[in-house]
């Protein structure tokens, strides 16, 4: 059997596994040969899909159960999804050093001259909690819904009390100031300091605060600039930041594909592993559903709100791609999902009644 038609099917039948391959097969590229109009060159859309798919119930061990490539493929996109977080943090540690803070005062009087500003300090590392290098004492802040803390550290200061200028006069000057030094200046944010109480309420007595923000090369630069109002004092706050490194982006799709991978095969093994009569297989299904739920709920709905507060706001880096899964904010239900997999995996790997053990002497009739 050659032609074109016939090398498409076979490579179609790639999705099932080589030993079913070579007992059926043949039969199978018959039969689909047989009932192929005259003329045909390709398979159809609805012939692959069907190829695709049971030869994956196949290779998953179930072939009759109509979910389980269903549940393979989220938990391979899922896994993937943090694999690809985990190795964007390893791409983070290609990023320069941040500014010193010698080098961030030159900075900031290029671009406010005649401003001081308080509280300028080298950046102990890249990532910060609660401005402090990740260690095991911030363990109980990761695990109980403090991982948020966990964010990229800066090089900058502040200037509290009535300004030198007035808030919009600052804003331009900083704004011409930083594209005569070559800085890509983004929109400024505008925010309503607080909101109306009232009624009465006049929205266009509320003063109004700013964001700049700006990037030349590697480096962002974000600044806010605070009126005073009703008894509170003015605020400058600047601070400089690594650009996210073009390393990010290969050890992302790497690590993602590679996690989605891994997690598909041991998905398949485990599911051929407790398929009939297992002793592990009534314990194994709602690990798998403990699994899914604690990875992918904070998924969900942290996704959408880093999504919206990107569109809000110009970024010139955007936020790691770890925040974009809601970690380490999360991180308690990510490692509960982690326990139920290992524990199901254990339970996967017990021996299964109807196999002898490995040595066994067949007992004479």
């Amino acid at each position: 059997m050659t032609g074109p038609l016939t090398r498409r099917y076979r490579r179609l039948l790639l999705a099932y596994p080589r030993a079913y391959r070579r007992a059926r097969g043949d039969e199978l590229l018959g039969a689909l040969l047989d009932a192929a109009p005259p003329g045909r060159a390709r398979p159809t859309a609805r012939e692959a899909a069907d190829l695709i798919r049971h030869g994956l119930r196949a290779r998953l061990g179930r072939p009759a159960s109509r979910t389980v490539v269903a549940w393979a493929v989220l938990v391979a996109v899922v896994s993937g999804v943090f694999a690809a977080a985990f190795a964007t943090r390893a791409g983070w540690e290609t990023a320069r050093p941040l500014p010193r803070a010698a080098e961030a005062r030159a900075m900031l009087a290029e671009v406010l001259p005649g401003q001081e500003f308080d509280d300028i300090e080298d950046a102990p590392a890249l990532f910060v909690i609660y401005g402090q290098p990740l260690s095991w004492n911030a363990a109980h802040s990761l695990l109980f819904f403090d991982g948020g803390e966990y964010a990229q550290a800066g090089v900058g200061g502040s200037a509290v009390g009535v300004p030198a200028r007035p808030p919009g006069e600052t804003v331009e000057l900083v704004q011409r100031n930083l594209r005569e030094h070559g800085w890509t200046v983004y929109p400024t944010t505008l925010r309503d300091m607080y909101g109306c109480v009232g009624p009465p309420c006049d929205p266009a007595a509320i003063p109004t605060g700013a964001t700049i923000v700006a990037r030349r090369g590697d480096t962002t630069f974000t600044m806010e600039v605070n009126p005073a109002y009703a008894g509170n004092p003015g605020y400058l706050g600047a601070v400089f930041q690594r650009a996210t490194p073009v390393a990010v982006y290969p050890f992302g799709l790497v690590g993602g594909l590679l996690g989605a991978v891994v997690a598909f095969l041991v998905f398949g093994w485990a599911s051929r592993r407790t398929e009939g009569r297992h002793p592990a297989r009534v314990a194994v299904k709602p690990l798998l559903g403990v699994v899914l739920f604690f990875w992918w709920v904070p998924t969900l709905w942290t996704l959408p709100l880093a999504a919206q507060h990107h569109l809000d706001e110009p970024h010139p880096s955007w936020h790691p791609m770890w925040e974009w899964l809601g970690q380490p904010t999360f991180s308690l239900l990510f490692l509960v999902g982690c326990g139920a997999a290992l524990l199901g995996l254990a339970l996967a790997a017990l021996p299964r009644p109807d196999r002898e053990p490995v040595g066994t002497v067949p007992r004479a009739g």
